[in-house]
């Protein structure tokens, strides 16, 4: 058998395989809640083989949306159609995580399919907050810099979303500290000006994520998963960089975290990203290594064999596959395949295989 269809044990849960879906916005929940969308766009992957699928960056609060039409919970009524696709999800033998996201000052924007722009209050936006007031790209609100009320509601909004999460039936929370979203703006130097106990050296600017990582956990159940994916590098000088990220994240482990996400990027406009196969894939292996965490690795990883390459060289214990996730629902069926391994299709399936 491959690296890639070999069972990974994290925490008190076992993945049947490598694979994992990666958490991608779907932009189509209306006041938050799940819908048929989702639930099919979801179940889709299950069937298709993956060990574990995360549902897209999931707002702790309504102020912490992308856009309107982003994934909630930040309410008990978002529970239950959320219940219904990790009952599916765990049916066909995969699971079920979510990542918790707050979007902080890129928050109050339309969705992609309609420009991908600032919303304002008229045309149904809201005021974005930020560890300070610093627009993310010139011409927009400028945020407003949380006090130290704002920052006590973040967490207890990550807390009680972690609730939630638990009675909807998710065995894996992921914390979002990447992309350029709220707790990330904390760490990275380029948008956290602050001079309190939030702001300036390493141990301020890592203050808040450490702090919604206990309260998560103190929700949690002994052994229950969590990861947290971040951002390794700003890709701008001056900003949020590796060796932050490995330091950062041998903190996270000494705290109960099982597994770091390794992407990159999302705070700063117009960085310049060399975006090529397995770009990324460097940074988990370093992280790997270094602060001695499981790692995932993610983006533009294509195919059986450049995954089962990293897994082999000791660059990632998981593999998150995002795009070619969306091209093809059965990804990992396929690259069993192109393995020569042998897994269980559905029985629904079965004549297909």
């Amino acid at each position: 058998m491959s690296e890639l269809f070999t069972p990974l044990r994290i925490g008190s849960l076992e993945l049947r395989n490598r694979i994992a879906i990666s958490p991608m916005c779907q932009y189509s929940a209306e006041d938050g809640l799940a819908g048929d969308w989702h639930f099919v766009h979801y179940g889709s992957r299950a069937v298709g083989g993956a060990g574990l699928i995360c549902l897209e960056a999931t707002a702790v609060s309504p102020e912490g949306r992308i856009s309107p039409k982003d994934l909630g919970i930040w309410s008990d009524h978002q529970i239950e159609p959320l219940q219904r696709i990790t009952t599916f999800i765990h049916s066909q033998g995969s699971v079920a995580a979510i990542q918790l996201a707050h979007a902080g000052r890129k928050a109050s924007h339309s969705d992609p399919g309609n420009g991908d722009c600032q919303l304002q209050p008229s045309q149904g936006g809201w005021t974005t907050v930020a560890p300070s007031p610093i627009p993310f790209t010139e011409g927009e609100s400028t945020p407003q810099a949380l006090d130290t009320k704002g920052i006590d509601k973040v967490k207890s909004d990550f807390k009680l979303a972690a609730v939630r999460a638990l009675k909807a039936g998710f065995k894996v929370i992921e914390i979002h500290a990447a992309h350029g979203y709220l707790l990330h703006q904390f760490l990275s130097p380029l948008s956290n000006k602050r001079s309190d106990a939030y702001g300036g050296s390493f141990e301020n600017r890592s203050r808040l994520l450490m702090e919604v990582v206990r309260e998560v956990q103190s929700v949690c159940p002994d052994g229950y998963p969590l990861f947290v994916r971040l951002s390794a590098t700003d890709w701008t000088e001056g900003g949020w960089d590796i060796e932050e990220t490995v330091r950062l994240s041998a903190q996270l482990k000494e705290a109960g975290v099982c597994l770091i996400d390794c992407s990159t990027g999302g705070n700063v406009p117009g960085a310049r990203i060399p975006v090529a196969p397995g770009y990324q894939v460097h940074y988990s292996a370093r992280i790997r290594k270094e602060a001695g965490i499981a790692t995932g690795a993610v983006g533009m990883i294509t195919n059986a064999a450049q995954a089962e390459e990293i897994l082999q060289q000791g660059k990632a214990d998981l593999i998150f596959i995002g795009r070619q996730s969306l091209r093809d629902p059965y990804f990992p069926l396929h690259a069993a395949k192109e393995s020569g391994d042998e897994v269980l299709y559905p029985h629904q399936y079965a004549r297909a295989k």
